[in-house]
């Protein structure tokens, strides 16, 4: 008996067009729900066989290939990657990053050092503890829990999308789907393809179903939906994904010489 694809991906509203009809499009397909940081850890152990990770991580050296032209990325304001601070950018000194981000946590660095030019000491927030509890100048939130965040001890909320394109014009890639090596996705790569087609024909749909879990606006969520979060990897994204892994590298935040290998598609790969 074949086994089934193990598919992983993250529990999150903006994830929600990516995955939209999955177990009617792929129902020999296992779908296993975490946040980015443990999916990342489950394709390298093996676990999974595709995930939803952190971009980060393809540059950290994974035997990966890349389902073409799908992606959670934004043009400017992101709204679900924010750091709250007390204190202004180049006042930093300590900052505690969600345990639940890689890409978000490496961009935070990246822009601390080399847009503001500081260096603070960085811990991890812990997934059950709260941010307000903190007490480190400036915290790292993602996903949901950013967007939902009330914290009136912090002056500051930086939303680091804006933040990014403010500074490169470029959009930011956090996640998209990557493929581990040996993996054979059979018709789970045209069930990844449609879901991204249906789910962002649904926008509406899911938004009013999303919003009551998250106790958020059904109309703040389609305007999210719709018009911050993009699920394309287009040639503007591959020219964000490159920037950001270059400055990954120059700070050891990522490999060297990895290149962006799309699945099915040997003569789509460039250089990085």
């Amino acid at each position: 008996m074949t086994q089934p694809v193990r598919i992983g991906a993250v529990n999150y509203l903006n994830t929600k067009p990516l995955i939209y009809e999955l177990d009617l499009l792929a129902p020999e397909a296992e779908l296993i729900l975490e946040v980015p940081s443990r999916l990342a850890d489950h394709l390298a152990d093996g676990d999974l066989d595709v995930a939803l990770i952190p971009a980060i991580e393809y540059f950290r050296g994974g035997r990966y290939t890349i389902v073409p032209n799908i992606a959670i990325a934004s043009r400017g304001p992101v709204l679900s990657v924010t750091l709250f601070s007390r204190v202004p950018w180049q006042d930093i000194r300590r900052v505690a990053l969600d345990a639940g981000s890689r890409t978000s946590a490496a961009l935070c660095q990246i822009l601390l050092r080399k847009r503001y030019g500081v260096s603070p000491a960085v811990e991890a927030l812990p997934l059950d503890r709260a941010a307000e509890e903190a007490d480190t100048d400036a915290v790292l939130l993602i996903g949901d829990r950013a967007m939902r965040a009330c914290l009136p001890g912090f002056a500051h909320a930086f939303d680091l999308g804006q933040e990014w394109f403010d500074w490169t014009g470029l959009p930011f890639v956090y996640a998209f789907w990557a493929v581990r090596e040996g993996v054979e996705l059979g018709g789970v790569e045209a069930a990844l393809v449609e879901c991204k087609r249906r789910g962002c024909a649904r926008i509406g749909t899911i938004a009013h179903d999303e919003a009551p879990r998250l106790g958020l606006d059904a109309g703040f969520c389609r305007r999210y939906l719709a018009n911050i979060i993009h699920f394309d990897l287009g040639p503007r994204e591959q020219a964000g994904l490159h920037h950001y892994y270059m400055l990954a590298c120059e700070l050891g935040l990522a490999r060297r010489g990895v290149s962006l290998e799309f699945y099915g598609h040997a003569d789509l790969a460039q250089s990085r």
